[in-house]
């Protein structure tokens, strides 16, 4: 009952330039939205929603914050959802006096809008859909949400049953119990890829003059848009394990966006070599092509000593309890070593015109594309260790919703880092916007 009283309170219209939306049965709420405040309009199409040919259209400004959208309108029909589209894009023409070229008066007088083409630049096929799913990292999410049901319902469950059942079972040998991990590691896993390949069924992005559309899902079928001057930077990212495969994955990182969230996947799943193409067709003042300035070899060290210092007593209290076993934990220190080194000869730059291009590697390896004029603040930082080696770290930072994120190059060269800081200083496009480049530590 209450949701149906709620439903009847519900309204919304079009007036002054503005889409205003009321709502509540004893506190009436209004909310005035002006459609040039509107950067996207995402849809969502529920289970619920589907046989009832219903959408949920969630309303996205720049005030949008914390994944959470500025209006939402729970269940309109499509043909009022597009309607809704058009008309905010209807009023944000006669704002900027441009009606006159984009509007087309009906037989009937009343005004349309030319429809903005949209031209489908990426798909996810079969292959890619199943590799995709295969290879995620939800399996995560599967035991941190197991982990918060326990939290929560732990004292509903037998659990003082199942330990005892647990302690009988080790009586019967190591091997059971190893057959009971792997079975439930092999059980989540299959609960990942079903939640992977129900998410991203029919994954496509399109491009239109000033908008990326992307749609996925087969349960719950989502229609999010991002308006392409909102989008700040660009990165490939390849784990290890779709790296040898030769495939990654694309994000773009967007200022003020909810639904998805700031750092969106572009292309969850593409081959390196089929990359360019799609890329360069959403952004063509993109330029592609690898970095190759690589890092000094004096800096190699700085990547992994510090994880080796930490580690030490933690390889001597494992040993010192867990002896003779527990002296395996040395192996630590050459997995810490070769995997600092790794890092050192992934990373790399290039800075070509208004763009800079780095690539850095945890685990999996980054490569970011981001402009000039996107960037927030450049950041130089040198401790009193780099200074002997003449080695800095630069930190560029971008908008990433409300927050920053964080391009960063570790160890470079503290004359072509100083370098970049000039490549960056002379645009005077990035301080109309109030961004301030910060210089930490004294320059050698």
């Amino acid at each position: 009952m209450s949701g149906f009283i709620k439903w009847r309170r519900f309204t919304y219209w079009f007036e002054d330039g503005e889409l205003r939306i009321e709502s509540g049965l004893f506190v009436r709420k209004k909310r005035y939205i002006p459609f040039e405040r509107i950067q996207s309009l995402n849809y969502t199409e529920g289970i619920f929603h589907r046989p009832f040919g219903l959408v949920k259209v969630q309303i996205e400004t720049a005030a949008s914050s914390g994944g959470q959208a500025e209006a939402e309108l729970t269940a309109v029909t499509r043909e009022d959802a597009d309607l809704i589209k058009k008309r905010i894009a209807e009023g944000k023409k006669q704002r900027v006096g441009e009606s006159e070229d984009a509007l087309e008066v009906s037989m009937d007088g009343t005004h349309s809008v030319e429809e903005p083409s949209e031209k489908r630049v990426f798909s996810l096929n079969p292959k890619q859909l199943i590799l995709l799913a295969t290879t995620s990292g939800g399996i995560g999410v599967i035991f941190s949400g197991v982990a918060i049901f326990i939290s929560q319902f732990g004292e509903f469950l037998p659990l003082d049953k199942v330990s005892d059942e647990l302690a009988g079972l080790i009586k019967f040998g190591v091997f059971i119990i190893v057959l009971l991990v792997l079975v439930g590691l092999f059980i989540a896993w299959l609960l990942s890829v079903a939640m992977t390949f129900f998410s991203y069924y029919g994954f496509t992005v399109r491009v239109s003059d000033d908008e990326l559309i992307i749609t996925r899902g087969l349960l719950e079928k989502k229609r999010t848009t991002i308006p392409l001057s909102r989008i700040q930077s660009v990165s490939f990212v390849e784990n290890p394990l779709r790296q040898v495969f030769g495939y990654g994955r694309v994000l773009v990182h967007s200022a003020g966006a909810a639904g998805d969230g700031s750092k969106i996947q572009l292309f969850p799943l593409v081959k390196k070599k089929e990359l360019y193409e799609p890329l360069q067709a959403i952004f063509p003042e993109l330029d592609l092509r690898e970095p190759v300035e690589k890092l000094p070899k004096r800096g190699r060290k700085f990547y992994y000593r510090i994880d080796f210092i930490w580690m030490i007593p933690v390889i001597v209290l494992t040993g010192w309890f867990f002896y003779p076993y527990g002296l395996l934990s040395l192996l630590i220190v050459p997995l810490a070593i070769g995997l600092g080194m790794w890092q050192h000869r992934s990373a790399a730059y290039r800075v070509s015109g208004s763009q800079v291009t780095m690539r850095s590697r945890g685990l999996s390896l980054e490569t970011s594309y981001t402009m000039r004029k996107r960037i927030q603040s450049v950041h130089l930082r040198q401790t009193i260790f780099q200074r002997r080696k003449r080695v800095a770290t630069i930190h560029l930072n971008v908008k990433s919703g409300m927050g920053v994120h964080d391009v960063r190059l570790r160890q470079m060269d503290v004359e072509e880092a100083e370098a970049l800081l000039d490549w960056y200083e002379p645009t005077r496009e990035n301080e109309v916007m109030g961004s301030m480049i910060i210089l930490e530590g004294e320059r050698s």
